[in-house]
């Protein structure tokens, strides 16, 4: 085995393992979420939770995903396929990525 499936394959199962945690969680895993469980109890009411862990769920879902595909065609192509597949996931990851919890959050703000 080389490398570039193991360290794909650790990780994509790391992101599959939180995405079930996510789903089996449901509404409660908000608090999991970086910068939500730091917002006292009345800021995070204006927030629709729900949308925020689906969101979530479905992001680690896709890490995984690629992850995975990393994962398969760095046994069956080539290792450099490994590294595509971690670049792909860094630009997925980073796009996710705010330091302003406001920002972070704007787009689940109830109306």
């Amino acid at each position: 085995m080389n490398i570039g499936f193991i360290s794909c394959s650790l990780l994509g199962g790391l992101f599959l393992l939180l995405w079930l945690l996510f789903t089996l969680l449901g509404d409660r895993a908000a608090l999991l979420i970086s910068g939500f469980n730091t917002l006292p109890p009345e800021k995070r009411a204006q927030y629709d939770v729900s949308r925020m862990c689906r969101d979530q769920r479905g992001a680690f879902l896709l890490w995984a995903t690629v992850l995975a595909a990393g994962a398969a065609l760095s046994l069956l192509v080539s290792q450099y396929c490994a590294i595509a597949a971690f670049a792909v996931w860094l630009i997925l990851f980073f796009r996710e990525v705010h330091f302003d919890v406001e920002k972070a959050f704007e787009k689940y703000r109830r109306k």
